[in-house]
């Protein structure tokens, strides 16, 4: 597995591209659009050119916040396409609406990435990768989790250092109090909580963390089973998702848990995993807990990380990076074959906890 830590030593990728890359925002319903308009005025490897967002108001009240120029507003994709012409598109609107996005871009060859998870259900992520693969475009999926230090250190002490022996558990916490418990804007609020937009709940907002990581430390290997529980604890909050899930995957030698709630007491991001010798306990910050359990003892410590480099470091120098071709999305957390699998596992969830069934992917 080529870990983003192994890469780091690639002499050849300098921090600042020679020319900054040209991106479009589809959207700015998603909360995690700070991302990119923290990112216009700070990261030289790109250049936003416009924000298309059907709303003028919400526009309005982020472009105000960053001091950006309401000239960067437009009302839809196809108009900021024609009048700016971007070479990298990136979603901050519904889940529902990324098809579309992909729908608009692929055909004039744009490239795009997209908030995660990368699509509602699977009829849509087949589409996508459909249009992807036929117009050679690059489909990203950004997730917070993949730009944590300790997420790549674990998987080079795995799969390069082959320190620990095979993967055998891995379980996975992820979520906080709730959407509406933590202050969410009234935008946002409005697809999160739908069915149809988002797909579902707690389960997709935060199992899609789980999923993705699981299937990179899978080296992108398909669940031979999903089994979900959803349940709606908070229904008079949440009265059309659920509001916690719990999501079994199981492999030929390996079982995963993700555990996705709006009800945990505080914010959470965090993974054990647990090999055949060894375990690896991982969250944001820059340690990780490393157990080693050979000759029956457990030797634990807390190990200090590096932050990561560019072009490992954050989102969107990464998509640009890929773009200019410095870096190819293989098999990485971001990658399309990844995050195909990614979508198909919810799907698998979301049908496995409205029959109460196991779901045995084909």
């Amino acid at each position: 597995m080529k870990t983003f830590f192994t890469l780091f030593f690639i002499s050849w990728f300098t921090c600042s591209l020679a020319t900054p890359v040209r991106v479009g925002v589809a959207g700015m319903t998603h909360s995690h659009v700070h991302q990119i308009l923290r990112a216009s005025t700070t990261n030289p490897n790109i250049q936003v050119v416009g924000f298309a967002e059907p709303n003028k108001a919400v526009a309005m009240k982020y472009l105000k916040q960053y001091n950006l120029p309401e000239s960067l507003w437009f009302s839809d994709l196809p108009t900021l396409i024609a009048q700016t012409q971007p070479e990298l598109v990136c979603a901050f609107n519904s889940i529902y609406e990324h098809k579309e996005v992909v729908e608009i871009c692929a055909p004039r060859g744009i490239h795009v990435m997209v908030e995660k998870p990368l699509a509602v259900n699977k009829a849509h992520a087949d589409a996508m990768v459909k249009l992807a693969q036929q117009h050679k475009i690059q489909l990203l999926t950004n997730y917070e989790t993949t730009w944590y230090a300790s997420h790549q250190r674990a998987a080079a002490l795995l799969f390069d250092q082959k320190a620990y022996g095979e993967i055998r558990k891995v379980v996975v916490h992820d979520g906080h109090k709730g959407p509406m418990e933590i202050g969410c804007p009234p935008e946002f609020l409005e697809w999160l909580t739908d069915p149809v937009k988002n797909g579902g709940g707690a389960i997709i907002d935060f199992g899609c963390y789980g999923a993705n990581l699981m299937t990179w430390l899978m080296k992108g290997q398909r669940p031979q089973s999903v089994t979900a529980i959803t349940q709606q604890i908070k229904p008079s909050i949440y009265p059309k998702v659920d509001d916690e899930a719990t999501i079994i995957l199981t492999y030929p030698t390996a079982q995963a848990i993700v555990q996705a709630s709006w009800n945990w007491p505080y914010d959470r991001k965090d993974i054990e995993i647990y090999a055949q010798n060894g375990y690896l306990v991982c969250d944001k910050t820059l340690q990780m807990r490393v157990g080693d359990t050979q000759n029956r003892q457990i030797k634990e410590e807390m190990r200090s990380i590096e932050p990561l480099k560019a072009p490992f470091n954050d989102p969107f120098t990464y998509a640009a990076a890929v773009i200019r071709g410095e870096v190819k999305s293989e098999d990485d957390l971001s990658s399309l074959k990844v995050n195909h699998i990614v979508v198909e596992i919810l799907d698998a969830a979301v049908q496995s906890a409205k029959t109460g069934k196991t779901i045995y992917l084909k």
